[in-house]
């Protein structure tokens, strides 16, 4: 009997996993990895092969879960990738009660449909869509992929599929980066070659409004630069005699936020201008004395530009910054002279990158001392989380370094997603178009191809298009690097794997509206998702 081969069990399959509250780094982001285990375990093909379907942990006690199915001695393999966590659920309000139970929550927007925005009203009028956390990013992906299971299992695919649903790709993607040596090993051991990694994330709008349909090509990366803005201490009451670190990361956010010169265009497609995700002084009590510590850090996506491009222009923007900075010190003071005679101090702001900050403490005071300090920061207050532990560090160096001071420090904090792209593989296009076709003869649905999945996602750790030396520039300036934050350098120069995203139809991720076309996703989507997988294993 076939569990997930219909609408009605699809359905119920995605609710029952909408139903763990799998926000990273919870309780329910454990049990939902064994809940997947075990409904794989319950088929036919792992009932015989059970050493082909395993759940792995990783070194921060999280799971993830690969079910192989191997079509006897063929090596051509599709990987199935997917995560399971999810965002929290504050963004509901009212209705945070029923986030994780989406039949309720459905029920409960159509009977307050006045409360809720006109384009969601018009969704619900159709009857088509589920709502719930999760129900679009991405557990309708991960449904229709243990559906896939079930059909290579029946032996409907000519070739080996395998699965592979990860936690934490919401905030550091460790499950992915883990598992790309599991990756690497089961090629090995079982003699498999990877054609392809097919994500089933959603379709993400590029633009309020948008309801075209896309199929990806590849996935945008991402960088997180951070600048530590050391000011100078005073009393508020002589505020010329010092300089106010939140002043300082202000002039950087008046700078870099929606800075279009860091965008990117690739064949039409854009890359979001950088916005600010960080802001904040770093004193821990109130007091009279000016914030002369400060931290800021930003978004920054990327597609083709290399890490030391980036570097550069941000080192650029931050020097110039650092002259505005003194000019206005100095024209304020002059201006307040009207009143108080006084000789204005004619400040000199410095501008060092992390490792310049690094070579000049251990200049000072030895290098196994400043490893010393660096290593006990970084194993004793994991509990900051990636990026206030990064802050950290840099933090202590420049309070070592502070006669080089007033300074603003570049630094970058994880997570790190690769760019990584399949729009000049011609087997990748030659599917891509081909389903184009597939879908506007048997659908009457109109897919749009797109260069990169604007949203982040574990396809970034499937390959490594730029070389090692490339990315000197942010490893070398990222304090976390090898220091607790281990991304898998070596393992993704030898994995390659041509990549695809191909997945269901949703509207609003991460917001309280978040829902799925179950009519199309797991109707016409799911007649398509087998077609493209068998595409990709000739």
């Amino acid at each position: 009997m076939k569990k997930w081969q219909d609408k009605e069990s699809l359905k119920e399959l995605l609710c029952h996993l909408i139903e763990f509250p799998s926000i990273t780094g919870s309780e329910a982001e454990l049990g939902i990895s064994e809940f997947i285990y075990m409904q794989l375990s319950d088929l036919d093909y792992f009932k015989t092969n059970p050493d082909d379907l395993k759940i792995h942990p990783t070194t921060d006690g999280r799971k993830f879960v690969t079910a192989l199915v191997r079509n006897g001695l063929k090596s051509e393999t599709v990987v199935l990738i997917s995560h399971f966590d999810v965002v929290d659920i504050e963004d509901y309000g009212e209705w945070k009660n029923l986030a994780f139970r989406p039949k309720e929550l459905t029920q409960e927007f159509m009977a307050n449909q006045s409360e809720l925005p006109e384009l969601v009203q018009e969704d619900l009028k159709s009857g088509e869509w589920l709502f719930g956390r999760g129900s679009m990013d991405m557990k309708a992906g991960l449904t229709l992929q243990m559906s896939m299971v079930e059909k290579a299992g029946l032996g409907e695919f000519d070739g080996n599929i395998l699965l592979l649903t990860v936690p934490d790709e919401e905030a550091n993607s460790t499950g992915m980066m883990e598992a790309v040596e599991v990756l690497l090993e089961m090629s090995k051991t079982h003699g498999l070659e990877y054609k392809a990694c097919l994500n089933s994330e959603p379709v993400f709008t590029r633009f309020p409004g948008d309801t075209n349909q896309y199929v990806y090509t590849g996935s945008i990366g991402k960088l997180l630069p951070g600048f530590l803005c050391y000011g100078m201490e005073t009393h508020v009451g002589e505020p010329f005699s010092g300089i106010n670190a939140n002043y300082m990361v202000s002039e950087l956010s008046r700078e870099l936020e929606l800075n279009t010169d860091f965008c990117e265009s690739i064949e039409g497609e854009v890359t979001p201008p950088p916005t600010n995700l960080m802001q904040k002084d770093l004193k821990e009590e109130y007091s009279v004395q000016i914030p002369h510590v400060a931290v800021t850090m930003y978004n920054l996506m990327v597609m083709d530009r290399s890490v030391k491009e980036i570097n550069d222009d941000l080192l650029a923007l931050a020097e110039r910054v650092a002259q505005r900075i003194e000019k206005n010190l100095y024209d304020k003071a002059m201006t307040f002279t009207q009143w108080e005679a006084f000789e204005p101090l004619e400040h000199k702001i410095s501008v060092f990158t992390y490792q310049q900050l690094l070579d000049k403490a251990i200049e000072q005071y030895g290098e196994a001392e400043i490893i010393r300090r660096q290593a006990y920061i970084a194993a004793n207050f994991k509990v900051l989380g990636d990026r206030d532990l990064s802050t950290r560090l840099v933090f202590d160096l420049a309070a070592l370094c502070k006669e080089e001071g007033p300074m603003i420090v570049l630094f970058y904090s994880p997570p790190f997603y690769p760019a990584v792209s399949s729009r000049k593989n011609a087997h990748i296009k030659q599917v891509v178009h081909d389903m184009i076709d597939y879908a506007n003869v048997n659908h009457n649905v109109v897919l749009k191809e797109q260069n990169y999945f604007g949203g982040l996602s574990d396809l970034s750790f499937t390959s490594l298009s730029q070389p090692v030396s490339e990315l000197v520039p942010l490893f070398g300036n990222m304090p976390l690097f090898s220091n607790g934050y281990h991304f898998p350098l070596d393992e993704l120069q030898q994995l390659k794997i041509p990549v695809m995203n191909f997945g269901p139809l949703g509207r609003d991720a991460h917001k309280w509206t978040e829902r799925l076309n179950v009519d199309y996703s797991f109707g016409p989507f799911h007649d398509m998702l087998p077609v493209a997988i068998s595409k990709l294993l000739k």
